[in-house]
């Protein structure tokens, strides 16, 4: 590092998105490049470039690794940029976010996390409500969060805490539990009135709420009506939406902790994989092929990569890297490790392989090509394989959080059989369901 490097030692676990903020505020913006530099794009000049830079940053990947004092640097502004990060950046009273998110199960009570400090509040009485059960319900969401003396760093911290929170209870709850995309679409959609019930209109996606104050200095009141905890193993065991409000498995509050606690490094594994989670039902009514290679992006965000060494090709008559174990085994082997049973090896293989031919281009799953026979084998094979993967998917998240080196604290097969059901989020995955059960049935009287 340069030693004109202004970054200090005990910034190390600074956020380079607040420090960021921080220095836009402070230091002015927009910021530019430099053409004449042989790599502008890992360096940004803050206000302006050349002789109106006061500061120049250095980004390594997403990280800003250095900023050094430029030709229009302030030392005396510098100072006061350095205080704010050693008493609002780096600390700061502990205060609770609070936000919507939204979840396929009506949330009729509230829920509390004794140790994580996370809360579940149903919608108030004036929010807008869905007509049907299998749908998004909105509900409150509070979380610990951390001020700043800059309104504007905690609200990005409000925002990504939320986010991450809302990511890390879809894999843990039942359901779908997600949150309102930040670039909305628009789309034709009906609008029933009282005089024409297929009235069809042009409507931008949104959902806009009363949350009064979106930082508060306590958890609010408890709903009247508490949440029903069940028994973890029951509660992964069911299947399906009842059509009862949301429950959460009795372990909700230490699962969160354990996500809380994990290192910087697994935490952002982690929060990988759950965005890949919530991709694959984001993408399931675009593209099932694209939902399928989501589903194997959220194992592989937490799988170690093999040794890499060089081997001499005869054939290609050059050194070519090696990697060992590969990807399709390490696939293979993360989900024997924390989704034991579920799946059998060849099932796994077929996983990858499927997923490799999506992303290379060379495969499109047949739900994807409006085949009008639907229950034909290439069809329904791909339509078991996705079934499955989603499910082992959402054991492995969980397990993966548990403590790897106790085999009992991991779901067995035993009980992962019996929740097969849980796969699929959503009306989509209610269709494929029930289009399930009738196949089976349907079987069952032509052998009978």
């Amino acid at each position: 590092m340069r030693k004109s490097n202004l970054l200090e030692r005990n910034w190390q676990q600074l956020d380079s998105a607040e420090l960021r903020i921080l220095l836009a505020k402070r230091i002015g913006g927009p910021g530019q490049y430099d053409s004449r530099e042989k790599n502008p794009n890992n360096t940004l000049y803050l206000p302006l470039a050349r002789s109106s830079c006061k500061v120049k940053l250095t980004f390594k990947n997403t990280k800003i690794v250095a900023v050094e004092p430029g030709p229009a640097f302030d030392a005396v502004e510098w100072t006061q940029v350095r205080d704010e990060v050693q008493n609002s950046l780096l600390a700061g009273p502990v205060k609770v976010g609070r936000e919507y998110s939204f979840c396929t199960f009506r949330v009729l009570g509230s829920w509390r996390g004794a140790r994580s400090g996370v809360q579940v509040l149903p919608a108030p009485a004036g929010a807008p409500r869905a007509n049907i059960e299998i749908a998004d319900h909105p509900f409150i969401l509070e979380f610990p969060l951390t001020e700043s003396a800059l309104p504007e760093i905690t609200n990005h911290r409000r925002i990504r805490e939320h986010r991450r929170l809302t990511l890390l209870l879809n894999v843990l709850l039942a359901g779908r539990t997600s949150f309102q995309p930040t670039r909305s679409e628009s789309l034709w959609a009906n609008v029933p009135t009282e005089n024409d019930p297929f009235r069809t209109e042009w409507v931008q996606q949104s959902f806009l709420a009363n949350l009064g104050s979106t930082v508060t200095d306590s958890l609010s009141k408890a709903s009247e009506d508490p949440i029903e905890e069940l028994d973890s193993r029951e509660y992964y065991a069911s299947g399906g939406h009842d059509g009862g409000p949301l429950r959460v498995p009795s372990d909700l509050d230490a699962s969160i902790c354990r996500y809380l606690h994990l290192s910087p490094a697994n935490r952002d594994k982690f929060d990988r994989a759950a965005f890949w989670m919530d991709m694959a039902s984001r993408q399931w009514t675009i593209s099932v092929s694209s939902s399928f290679a989501s589903l194997v992006s959220a194992i592989e965000s937490l799988t170690q990569r093999g040794t890499i060494h060089h081997l001499y090709c005869d054939k290609c008559k050059r050194e070519c890297q090696h990697e060992v174990p590969g990807a399709t085994e390490r696939f293979r082997a993360f989900l024997e490790k924390y989704a034991p049973g579920v799946v059998h090896k060849k099932q796994r293989t077929e996983m990858y392989s499927l997923r490799s031919g999506i992303l290379h281009g060379s495969e499109v799953m047949q739900l994807d090509q409006d085949l009008a026979f639907g229950w034909d084998p290439p069809g329904w094979n791909e339509r078991e394989l996705h079934r499955e993967l989603w499910s082992v998917t959402r054991i492995a998240l969980r397990n993966w959080l548990r403590d790897p080196s106790d085999p009992g604290a991991r779901e067995t097969s035993t009980f992962s059989k019996r929740r097969s059901a849980l796969v699929m989020m959503g009306l989509g995955g209610l269709i494929l369901w029930i289009g399930g059960a009738i196949f089976a049935q349907r079987k069952r009287r032509m052998s009978s």
